[in-house]
């Protein structure tokens, strides 16, 4: 097991399309819904959004989870930019699903994924 995503063979990094498509979403769930920070219900950024989100999509497959500096446990995120076009193909459909499930409505003007595929 490697600690670096690469690209599956035959695939290549995802393209800029594919990571602006993501952020109109995430600037949804940072407008539309707070998140339990240190047991208390806080706004956060899209930023944060990606790391809760990247982690949870991530923990299906392949967590990540390390010890903090004294003591505990953190759940590292990771970073889009080193998905391969179809991770992140299959990113951008568990982003949607999730989306939906949780009801955050995502503005029209949003790319479309036809553009970003």
């Amino acid at each position: 097991m490697t600690d670096i995503d690469l690209p599956g063979e035959g695939d290549t990094w995802r393209t800029i399309a594919q990571n602006r498509y993501q952020w109109p979403i995430l600037h949804a769930w940072a407008k539309q819904k707070q998140w339990p920070i240190n047991g208390e219900m806080m706004w956060i950024t899209a930023e944060d959004y990606k790391d809760i989100l990247t982690a949870a999509f991530e923990k299906e497959t392949n967590p990540r989870i390390a010890k903090g500096y004294d003591g505990g446990i953190v759940m590292l995120g990771r970073r889009t930019s080193k998905y391969g076009k179809k991770k992140f193909a299959e990113w951008i459909e568990w982003l949607n699903a999730a989306t939906a499930v949780t009801g955050i409505k995502v503005p029209a003007s949003r790319w479309q994924w036809d553009e970003a595929a």
